[in-house]
């Protein structure tokens, strides 16, 4: 497994291919979701190989939009299917990779630790004091897209997301969760009647 090999050539790729209208599903998304993941790690005690599986799964996680972003999770794993190989990962590391992306897919659904962990790290930003910075960028991301039309409409949409959303770590549950409740509370009081 050479993994800054990987890391180098799935972040050149993002960063060349990746359209600038992904204001929120960016190489700085990656990037903060790649943080994230190495600070769980430490926290959940982590091994350094698994370490090394999950963070490559990190970087793909969201390699799919690089061709859409319907099903992007299921493309990030045919993406990651086809380079990983050639950075000496086995199959079976490429299964475990695969399984982690599709654990973030809406609603997420992990089965192990690793995926918990990447699950938690892909949504970390939901329990942090950047939450309205982050959340403005997908707001533009999903207005360019035509899936929602105005920021009432948006906000209803954060309280159902919040309000479904859990952690699944001991760790991020304890760092993020009262941080959470606290945004959707200012998110519920922007909501015009």
């Amino acid at each position: 497994m050479q993994f800054e090999r990987v890391k180098k050539f799935i972040l050149d790729k993002l960063k060349k291919e990746l359209t600038k209208n992904l204001t929120y599903h960016s190489l700085g998304h990656i990037k903060d979701v790649y943080k994230a993941a190495e600070s769980l790690c430490e926290l959940e005690d982590v091994d350094d190989n698994d370490k090394r599986l999950l963070l490559t799964a990190v970087l793909f996680h969201d390699s799919g939009f690089l061709i859409s972003q319907k099903e992007h999770e299921r493309l990030s794993c045919e993406i990651a299917q086809k380079y990983l190989p050639d950075f000496g990962y086995t199959e079976e590391e490429i299964d475990r990779i695969r399984g982690m992306i599709m654990a973030t897919q809406i609603p997420q659904t992990p089965h192990n630790k690793l995926e918990k962990i990447i699950c938690d790290a892909d949504l970390d930003y939901l329990g942090r004091d950047d939450f309205f910075t982050i959340g403005d960028k997908l707001f533009d991301e999903l207005v360019m897209y035509g899936i929602i039309d105005n920021e009432n409409e948006w906000n209803k949409l954060q309280v159902r997301f919040l309000e479904k959303h859990r952690y699944f770590t001991s760790s991020a549950k304890r760092l993020r969760k009262a941080k959470k409740l606290e945004n959707l509370a200012l998110v519920k009081s922007k909501i015009k009647k």
